[in-house]
This record gives C-alpha cells, sequence and structure tokens, in this order.
C-alpha cells in the first residue's frame, strides 16, 4: 500500500434542519455572506458559518462550513463574520402566509456558562482552533 498523505473527501451535508434543533443552545461562527446561490426557489444569498450543537442528545454535533439560508437569522448574523454567537435556535411569528422565521434568542448566564465552558475544552484537546 502507498503512503497516502491526503485526506479523503468529506461526505456531502444536507445542511442544518432548523427544526431538529428548537431550543437548542448553538454556537455560530459566520464566515461570509454569499451571494448568488442558486437554488430551486431561484438565486438567493446565505451566510457561510460554522455551527456547533452545545446542548440535547446531539450536543457536540458539528456543522462546518454550512450554508445558513432563514432571512431572519442571516440578518442575526451577517453582521458578525469571524466572531462567536451563542443563542438558542427559536422561532418567531409567522407573518400571513408564510412559516415562522428562524432566529437565535439571546443566550442567558448559564447558556453563557456551557459556551465558555465548551471553547476552553475544545482549545485544550485540540491542537486545530474550534472553529
Amino acid at each position: 500500500m502507498t503512503n497516502n498523505p491526503f485526506a479523503a473527501p468529506a461526505a456531502p451535508g444536507d445542511g442544518i434542519k432548523w427544526e431538529a434543533l428548537t431550543g437548542r443552545l448553538v454556537l455560530v461562527q459566520p464566515r461570509s455572506l454569499e451571494a448568488g446561490i442558486t437554488t430551486v426557489y431561484g438565486v438567493t444569498e446565505a451566510v457561510r458559518a460554522d455551527v456547533v450543537v452545545l446542548d440535547g442528545p446531539d450536543a457536540g454535533t458539528k456543522h462546518d462550513d454550512t450554508l445558513i439560508f432563514p432571512k431572519v437569522l442571516q440578518s442575526q448574523l451577517k453582521n458578525r463574520i469571524d466572531e462567536k454567537v451563542l443563542g438558542r435556535v427559536s422561532q418567531g411569528q409567522a407573518k400571513p402566509g408564510q412559516s415562522a422565521p428562524w432566529m437565535l434568542t439571546e443566550a442567558t448566564e448559564a447558556d453563557i456558562k456551557v459556551g465558555v465552558a465548551w471553547l476552553e475544552k475544545t482549545s485544550v484537546t485540540s491542537a486545530k482552533p474550534p472553529f
């Protein structure tokens, strides 16, 4: 067998299922605002980000280099490029004929402790930055 210095391609992602994360504490690091993305609904923009789930049964699940399409969520993140945003996944009020928008609610003191603990743990156990 040949010594292979290359990493295998990552498995394709299917995006974040926001419904499954309702009420969960997440840490999001927006990387960029991407424009001109063609979807089945037309051309749109999205926030490219790294997301990690910090509580619940899927705590520790990472969604690296994922695109965030929900508009309200984008508006909360696009001015926070390269910052760490901590919040709970929730839904706002639906407008007539529309779905309720996905958004982050502000982290509580207890949530902040969980977020800080996760950052401290991952920075100690990994040679790579947590994001």
